[in-house]
């Protein structure tokens, strides 16, 4: 088996050297990266179609934009970010200096997923560069031709001291695993979620879990389904569905299902022609195991729309399954691929109760116009994202935090989400060694007297509105300076 130690320990004895720490170094790699994406365009586009069947277009706004973006939004932020951030404080801490200082953790493990390979190894790249830290990056092996790119790119253009890239299957995954990191940032299933975890427990490292699961939909009647269909077929057939925040299955009346099966119908043409297949904008399953595993999903199913396929090209159609129940084999695990099943359920109430009897998604979707029914929906669910009226698009909002709860993950990234999560936010306290008594109320010997005083100094009491509320304040003020000579606090 591979062993990765030396190549650890020579990057956590570069972190210590400071190299990494510095605003300079921060920024020029942050520049190299760009540089990388705007060099290598065409090189990344070709090799999400060989690994995909990625269009250009589905590449550059879903990958490399989103990835340029957060690097801009670090360039412009980084100085900012990077500054000890102030906090409040108490009458006996007012004349010390309390602040948080964002540290780098030292060397962190990114391990990628294959559905989006380029966006899902160097999003996290970009904040792990931005707070100062060492970083090894693991290409998911199913994406073969992005993984050697990326490969063969990196070192070209950043720090290879600092930054490298690991290629390899499970072996050269479990043997990363095996050393010890600062911090490890996981994207993928959570059948190897736990993995990470488990071997992460044994160096008490933190980790980030980026999951997945079966992100729900509920459309109400009365809504605008000509709008909703597009927006919900687009945010699931893009990719072939291989998305971790695609509309895993469909909430709605009985009547609403069938309405928006019609409407579907049409759609397809209108994005993929009258034979997907031969569209360059509709993707393949990523290999043999995931076709016949997504296969399997259709299995006793009733297929309403679509349900062709080519296992010599990795191919299944759009396919929309009506009259699914919860015990159905495609209700059972996140889909992951072109299926989207429709549930029938009386009301939103039922939908609601189908969400919560199962593990907490990854994100929520509802289509609406009634905004009491979305706040209802919303105050008893709970999931990583809560979108209205859309799907998907949550994702390219760097302002967000992008993440999971329970099952769907743990942890959030994207935009400066994911420099805090590569911070630690240490805590600093400074202090005088002036203004010290020998009767300060802290020293022993305590008596009844010096707690009076300290309760009265250091426990806050609740605000009351209004001008009164500021009176205590003032008398407190003009006393403490009194209090600091005469206490020695």
């Amino acid at each position: 088996m591979a062993s990765f130690g030396k190549m650890v320990a020579d990057m956590r004895a570069v972190f210590r050297s400071g190299r990494t720490r510095n605003y300079e170094w921060r920024m020029g790699q942050l520049r190299a990266l760009l540089k990388l994406l705007e060099d290598n365009e065409s090189k990344l586009t070709d090799a999400l179609y060989e690994d995909l069947h990625k269009h250009k277009m589905e590449s550059m706004v879903m990958e490399i934009n989103l990835i340029r973006s957060d690097i801009v939004l670090a360039l412009n932020n980084l100085s900012d970010w990077m500054k000890p951030q102030k906090v409040e404080k108490g009458l006996i801490y007012k004349m010390d200096n309390a602040y948080i200082r964002y540290e780098p953790l030292g060397v962190t493990l990114v391990l990628g997923a294959w559905n989006y390979p380029v966006q899902l190894v160097l999003l996290p790249l970009v904040g792990a560069v931005a707070a100062g830290n060492c970083c090894i990056l693991k290409p998911s092996e199913l994406a073969e031709n992005v993984a050697v790119l990326l490969e063969e790119l990196i070192p070209k253009y950043m720090d290879q001291d600092c930054i490298k890239v690991v290629n390899g299957g499970v072996p050269e995954t479990t043997a990363l695993l095996a050393e010890k990191f600062d911090h490890i940032f996981y994207t993928g299933s959570s059948g190897v979620a736990r993995i990470v975890m488990a071997a992460a427990a044994k160096n008490l490292t933190p980790v980030v879990l980026e999951l997945g699961g079966k992100s729900p939909v509920y459309v109400d009647s009365g809504v605008d389904l000509s709008v909703v269909a597009r927006r919900l077929m687009w945010g699931k057939f893009c990719n072939a569905g291989q998305t971790c925040v695609a509309p895993d299955y469909v909430m709605c009346t009985k009547d609403t299902q069938e309405k928006l099966i019609d409407t579907l119908k049409e759609l397809i043409p209108e994005f993929y022609s009258s034979n997907p297949q031969a569209s360059d904008s509709y993707g393949r399953i990523i290999n043999e195991r995931h076709f016949k595993r997504v296969r399997k999903l259709m299995e006793g199913a009733s297929v309403a729309v679509g349900g062709e396929v080519d296992e010599g090209e990795r191919y299944i159609a759009p396919t929309v399954l009506r009259d699914c129940q919860p015990t159905d084999a495609v209700m059972q695990e996140e889909v992951f691929g072109p299926l989207l099943p429709i549930m029938p359920v009386k009301d939103y109430m039922e939908a609601v109760e189908r969400i919560n009897n199962g593990e907490k998604p990854l994100a929520m979707y509802i289509f609406s116009n009634n905004w009491n029914l979305v706040r209802t929906m919303k105050e008893r669910t709970s999931s990583g994202a809560l979108v209205v009226n859309d799907t998907v698009v949550h994702g390219g909002l760097c302002t967000l935090p992008f993440g999971g709860v329970g099952d769907s993950g743990m942890g959030a990234y994207h935009g400066k989400f994911t420099y805090d999560v590569f911070s630690h936010k240490r805590a600093c306290l400074e202090k005088s060694l002036g203004l010290e008594s020998v009767n300060s109320l802290r020293y022993p010997p305590y008596t009844d007297k010096k707690l009076g005083w300290l309760q009265w100094i250091m426990v806050k009491k609740p605000r009351r509105g209004g001008l009164l509320g500021f009176f205590p304040f003032i008398i407190l003020g003009a006393v403490f300076a009194i209090l600091m000579k005469v206490a020695g606090i």
